[in-house]
């Protein structure tokens, strides 16, 4: 599943929610960048001004970002191939493409 578009600008934390990106996801572990305090989303790892991070929160916010630059990467490559920017100008195209490739991943997954 994956959460509905809404209209104009919105706060990521509030998007979370009210697209239902939230529900869709219901207790599955999910990681996100520094925008989603309070959340219950898992991200990286902020030191305090005038403190050093312990090493196992390096190590974390480490494996964190390797998994971050994937999707980040498959964003990039899905604008490059106009997955993306094709259906931007189409209401709600992105996320019926969104749909279509977790569908597609799901498939992989089961074999």
């Amino acid at each position: 599943m994956v959460g509905q578009p809404l209209p104009g600008n919105r706060n990521d934390c509030k998007a979370w929610e009210e697209s239902g990106a939230k529900a869709a996801v219901g207790r599955t572990l999910t990681i996100a960048d520094g925008g989603y305090p309070g959340t219950g989303l898992v991200m990286p790892h902020r030191r305090r001004k005038g403190e050093d991070l312990p090493d196992w929160k390096k190590a974390h916010n480490k494996s964190h970002k390797q998994v971050r630059a994937r999707v980040e990467h498959v964003f990039a490559r899905m604008k490059t191939w106009k997955i993306l920017r094709d259906c931007r100008l189409k209401g709600d195209g992105v996320h019926h493409a969104m749909l279509g490739i977790a569908r597609m991943h799901n498939l992989a997954l089961a074999g």
